[in-house]
């Protein structure tokens, strides 16, 4: 039987999974960041914090967070692949 069909479905929930963890890594670092922006005493830190994170989204997206993000995570998916293949080569010899 052909190895071909385990080799894409590892790959393709490969870099589905490696695009997705950033994407709700940044997503849960921002919820915090917005969460602890309603606590008195430190909502400075908060509102900082998220306004950082978004700078360093938009370095990435060319001025837009929600594209750097996308970016992130579509080069985060790019080098789960290449691992994924590396491994299954491997593997196979």
């Amino acid at each position: 039987m052909s190895i071909l069909p385990e080799f894409v479905r590892s790959l393709l929930l490969t870099i589905f999974f490696s695009f997705v963890a950033p994407i709700v890594l940044i997503t849960i670092l921002l919820a915090t960041f917005s969460v602890i922006g309603y606590i008195p005493g430190v909502a400075t830190i908060g509102h900082v914090s998220a306004a950082q994170l978004l700078k360093f989204l938009a370095i990435f997206g060319q001025g837009c967070p929600f594209e750097g993000a996308i970016v992130i995570g579509l080069t985060c998916s790019l080098v789960g692949a290449l691992f994924d293949t590396y491994a299954s080569a491997v593997i196979r010899t």
